[in-house]
Formats: structure tokens, sequence, C-alpha cells
């Protein structure tokens, strides 16, 4: 009985995101018997790509014992200045260019403050959380930053096509997620980032550079949020100032705590915060099929992440 006992208890510690997914996929199927068509589940991953993205970057930030709520934000901002760049430019390369360098400067200005400063990781990033979309409320003066008819058709392919019939979001979700893994399973960085998590101090006595790697850190998810932002821009075609990118923070969040990932860092799989987020974009699907009214989203959601931060609670108390 003991060691039935042990075994479930490593079992869950080790699998609990993928009990977890299984579970929900249950229920979702008891819900709707058709969940499981193929159409149904690709759309899963559509919806859920794009803060997907951003959840891997989120993934490392968290990992490190840090945390970022520019994150809606910086999407926001990286987004509506790309739209308008390619507008003026004609060229969609040199906008996923410009989304990709502008979000790793936005994440290296985050990462300096954070380490040369001195400064909370909370508290810098709610700064900038607050910054970003004003700036790009004010730029936007109210209204939409819109894609040129004579652009649309071959920019909004790039999010809205498929590749072997599997929508391009599905795969750049997938690769996003694949690179995210190696780095931090087989890559010195990627160890140097669970150690500063776990123990600070202990990484920076063995000889690990903590500032420069918590900079890093920033940097990497910065460059993810630009990918994020080129991806929406390329599936809305139109970016709303005040209300792009909103509360991707929280869903980015609450797909790492799901995923297993501890909030206060030095453990987590990065394969947890990919099934975190199909996890988050199942939930909302069964609501949405339960009839729950869309306002009540943000209750469940925050009703996710206290779940899942109590049951890392009890798991590291047991």
């Amino acid at each position: 009985m003991k060691d039935i006992k042990q075994t479930w208890h490593t079992v869950t510690a080790n699998y609990s995101h993928w009990l977890s997914f299984l579970l929900l996929m249950v229920v979702a199927v008891i819900v709707n018997p058709s969940f499981l068509s193929f159409t149904n589940l690709t759309n899963q991953f559509v919806q859920g790509a794009i803060v997907g993205i951003c959840a891997m970057g989120m993934s490392l930030v968290i990992s490190a014992g840090m945390i970022d709520l520019s994150v809606g934000s910086a999407v926001a901002l990286i987004s509506g200045l790309g739209v308008t760049l390619l507008n003026r430019t004609q060229s969609i390369l040199l906008c996923l260019a410009f989304c990709l360098v502008f979000g790793l400067l936005l994440g290296l200005f985050n990462g300096i403050f954070i380490t040369k400063g001195n400064i909370a990781p909370f508290i810098v990033t709610l700064a900038t959380f607050s910054a970003y979309r004003s700036i790009i409320n004010q730029l936007g003066q109210g209204g939409p930053f819109t894609v040129d008819k004579s652009l649309y058709d071959s920019f909004r392919s790039i999010a809205a096509g498929r590749l072997l019939g599997i929508p391009n979001l599905m795969v750049f979700f997938i690769i996003v997620s694949l690179v995210t893994g190696f780095i931090m399973s087989k890559t010195k960085f990627g160890r140097y980032v669970y150690a500063i998590g776990s123990n600070q101090q202990a990484a920076r006595l063995t000889g690990i550079k903590v500032g420069r790697v918590k900079t890093l850190i920033y940097c990497y998810a910065g460059i993810l949020y630009g990918l994020a932002a080129f991806l929406l821009a390329s599936r809305l075609t139109s970016i709303q100032a005040a209300s792009a990118g909103d509360g991707y923070e929280m869903d980015a969040i609450a797909a790492v705590a799901i995923g297993g990932t501890a909030m206060e860092g030095g453990r987590g799989k990065i394969m947890g915060t990919f099934l975190g987020v199909l996890m988050l974009r199942i939930i909302q699907t069964i609501l949405v099929m339960a009839n729950v009214p869309p306002f009540l989203s943000g209750l469940v959601r925050g009703i996710v992440i206290l779940v899942a931060v109590l049951a890392q609670t009890r798991k590291k108390s047991r």
C-alpha cells in the first residue's frame, strides 16, 4: 500500500500536466462528442498559438523566479508600430525583422532596469505595462493600425495560411515550443535559468553571471513577444491600440502555472507550458459549449491560477 501511494505521488508530481490535460479532454468529449475532430483540434492550436508563443517566454521568466506583466502592452506596441512600418515600406520581411528586434530591445529594457537598477521585476514590468499601452494609445489616437489593402492578402496569409494542411499558426507555436524546450533542457543557459530560480545566491557563488542571464531571459522573451505581435498583426490586419494583446500576460502566467512550473522558480517543463496553453483553450471551449457568459472568463482564469498555485504549494509541502 505504501509503495502504491509513493508511486501515485511520483506520477502526480512528474506528470500532473499530462493527467490534467487528459482529464480536460475527456470532459470536452463528454460535453461535445465531435471535439476530437481534426478541424476542432487544430482550431484549439490556432486560437492559443499567439498567447502560447508569449507563454514560452514567460516560462523562462518564471522559471528564473521573476515575472513579466508587460506582455500584452508590449505585443500591442510592437504590432501597432510594425503595421505602420509595413504600410510605409511595403516589406513584410522588414516588418518581421522590426518586430523581432524591437521586441528584443523592450526585453533588454526590462532586463537592464531589473539587474542594473536592482528593481523588483514586478515593479519594472508593471511600469512598462502601463507605459507601452500609453504610448501605443497616443500614437493611435483612438483609431486602429490597419494594413493597406494592397498588402492584405499576402500579409494575412502568413497567419491564416496552411502548410500541408496544417495551420501556419500551429506550426509557429510548435516550432517555438521545440526551440524553447531545447534551450531549457539541452543548454547551459537553460540550466542557469533553473539554478537562478532555485537559489540565486548559490547560483552566483558557483560563478553564474546572474545579472547577464536575467537580462538574456527578458531579451529572449521579448523576441517571442515580437514574433507574437507580428503574427497577431497578420491574423487581424487591424490592431486596436486600446485592446490588442489585452490579458495576454494573465493567459501566459496561467498557462505556465497550470503546466506545472513553480511560481517561485527553479522547477518547470516547457512541455507543461505547451499543454497549459492547450488546457486554457479547452477550458474556454467547454465554457462556450456550456453557455457560460463570456464576461466570466476572467473569473475562471483567476480560479485556474489559484488552483494551480495551491496544488504546487501542497506538493511542495509534502
